[in-house]
Formats: C-alpha cells, structure tokens, sequence
C-alpha cells in the first residue's frame, strides 16, 4: 500500500523543517481550521450560503483544500506515532464484519 510512503514524505518533510516541535494540539487546531475551509465549500455548493454576504471560495481550491488537510491529519499520526496503514487494515476489516454487504 502507498499511504506508508506518503507517510514516510510528510515525516521527512517536518524533519527536513524542524516542524517536531508543534504540538498535536497545534496540528490538530490547524487540521480544524483546514476543515473548516472544505466547509465553507460545502455552503456554498449547497446553497446555504450564497455571495454577498459571503466572499465564495474559489472552487478551484478545493482540492488544495483537501491535500492541505490530508498532509496535517498525517503530521498528526507522526506525532501521535499512529501507524495509520496498520490502523486502517484493522479498521477495514473491523467495518467489514459490522457492515456486511447484504445489510
């Protein structure tokens, strides 16, 4: 599986920066406000916040967006060593058993 080799980059990447001395708190309040901003994305694709009020996202982002969050939730795991391939396959197979198909 690929994920432990983006793992591994992003690891090598807050080495490279010296960025192990944030926090999990720090990461985790960044996750949030990454989140937030795939959010806002969210109203406005679903009407529920329209322009005017309201500067809209350049949809074009969004896929930045989601990198950006995905890159902080592996920073995360790293910091929490939270082998998150390993995680996954346990969690797989758990959701496996409790949705079964045929349900």
């Amino acid at each position: 599986m690929e994920l432990q080799k983006i793992q591994d980059e992003v690891y090598n990447f807050l080495k490279d920066r010296d960025w192990f001395k944030y926090s999990p708190n720090d990461v985790l309040i960044h996750l949030y406000e990454e989140l937030s901003e795939i959010g806002k994305h969210l109203l406005f694709k679903s009407k529920y916040k329209e322009e005017g009020g309201h500067s809209k996202p350049d949809g074009e982002e969004l896929p930045r967006e989601f990198a950006q969050a995905f890159s902080l939730f592996l920073q995360l795991c790293i910091l929490l060593d939270v082998d998150l391939e390993q995680a996954w396959k346990n969690e797989i197979k758990i959701m496996r058993e409790r949705f079964p198909i045929d349900k």
